[in-house]
């Protein structure tokens, strides 16, 4: 007979991401000035936690970090509309930072465009309309 094992509860989804920088001040200027992330709490020189809405992206300073070398594929952002992607695309060209790749519709009718931190960390901006309406 099989046992059978309580379910668990639901889960809210991904709201954390913790990222091996080396240079901590480029990526809290990048995350707070173009992103729009605000700091909440900065427990030593080498640590910062940031938020946004009910994300939480914590930043660790390590000098063994290389740009562009990450056991992470990328993370997303999330936002509500299709038209929002191509905000974003715009306000992030305009900030100077380059699109990895430019807005696209795919075939789910997800919209999303990819950049890089200044760490090298690619980052999605997803309207994926399950979960952004």
């Amino acid at each position: 007979m099989v046992e059978k094992i309580a379910a668990p509860p639901a889960a809210l989804g991904i709201r954390h991401v913790a990222l091996k920088v080396k240079d901590l001040e480029a990526a809290e200027r990048f995350y707070s000035g173009i992103l729009g992330y605000k700091v909440e709490w900065r427990p030593d020189p080498d640590n910062v936690y940031m938020s946004l809405s009910k994300d939480n992206l914590a930043l660790h300073r390590d000098a063994a970090a290389r740009a562009g070398d990450s056991a992470l594929d990328h993370f997303g952002i999330l936002v509500g509309a299709p038209d929002d992607v191509d905000a974003w695309a715009r306000h992030l060209e305009a900030n100077g930072v380059p699109l990895e790749k430019r807005p696209k519709t795919h075939r789910d009718g997800a919209r999303s465009l990819y950049v890089r931190d200044p760490e090298g960390n690619l980052i999605q901006f997803l309207f994926h309309p399950p979960i952004s309406t």
